[in-house]
């Protein structure tokens, strides 16, 4: 097979090669690239998850989608819609988390609606680590300010 670039391709691109040494399904090189970390968190919604898979390892979508929808229209998770909660929740059904899911970033199980790390989470949470607060700081700082609440 031969290699792609992938910023010739669309998103979910992915390169022919694989990562040596892994079984069937194995991850294409791209994954791995910087290309593909950077698509991963291109859309505030998916950076958003990923800030929460921070804090926690697994969520409930609907949980997911209370929290985003409360981070974006910043206001308490109590005060947030069902029409909010849906909004967010269908974008991330339908388009965010499918893409994180190819990628390798997150796991979703669709029976009891939930999203886990996948095996290439902790990259893409260091690089959000390493370039959220110079790049994304009101971002950051919803997503900040909650998790430190709950660490004191």
């Amino acid at each position: 097979m031969e290699d792609r670039n992938p910023d010739e391709e669309g998103e979910g691109a992915q390169t022919g090669r694989s990562v040596e040494g892994t079984d069937e399904g194995a991850v294409p090189l791209g994954v791995l690239q910087l290309d593909y970390v950077f698509r991963a968190l291109a859309h505030s919604r998916r950076r958003y998850l990923l800030y929460t898979l921070k804090e926690r390892s697994r969520w409930t979508l609907t949980d997911l989608a209370t929290k985003i929808a409360a981070w974006e229209d910043e206001i308490a998770e109590e005060a947030v819609t069902g029409e909010a909660r849906d909004r967010v929740y269908i974008s991330l059904y339908h388009a965010h988390v499918p893409k994180l899911v190819e990628d390798g970033i997150v796991t979703f199980d669709r029976e009891a609606e939930t999203i886990g790390r996948g095996e290439h989470a902790s990259q893409v949470l260091a690089a959000l680590e390493g370039v959220g607060a110079s790049l994304d700081a009101g971002q950051e700082s919803h997503a900040r300010r909650e998790f430190d609440a709950g660490n004191e």
